[in-house]
């Protein structure tokens, strides 16, 4: 079966896995999610990211608690392979007044919102982090 939305699937692994209140989460890897799962460490959402060099790879996602609750309260996808959605520099979005981040894909790689606009650079609105 393929799977027609792989970063919504990573995604929703991360939220099923917080659910659970699991320590870490594997799913299959791609160049896309480990700029996703990058972004996520640097921005202090999860412990860290370790890819296997198998036949097929994975990424192993540390998640990270804080006094027994999920650091990540929500993780929402926002551009689908249906509706692209793409915003100029000086129209890209912020989660919770700013305390969240939006993971934004750039012609200069996958980045947040922040540094985006610190580059004004502009792009598709991968998904909302809080």
């Amino acid at each position: 079966m393929s799977m027609q939305d792989p970063i919504a699937d990573m995604l929703t692994r991360i939220r099923n896995a917080y659910a659970v209140y699991k320590p870490s989460v594997s799913i299959p890897a791609s160049n896309s999610k480990k700029a996703i799962a990058k972004v996520l460490e640097d921005e202090g959402y999860i412990n860290g990211f370790s890819v296997s060099e198998t036949k097929k790879p994975e990424i192993t996602i540390e998640l990270k608690y804080f006094e027994g609750k999920p650091v990540i309260e929500s993780l929402k996808r926002v551009s689908k392979p249906g509706l692209k959605v793409y915003k100029p520099v000086n129209e890209l979005p912020t989660v919770n007044g700013g305390l969240g981040v939006v993971i934004v894909s750039t012609s200069k790689g996958i980045m947040t919102d922040k540094t985006a606009r610190e580059n004004n650079l502009g792009g598709e609105v991968l998904c909302f982090v809080s």
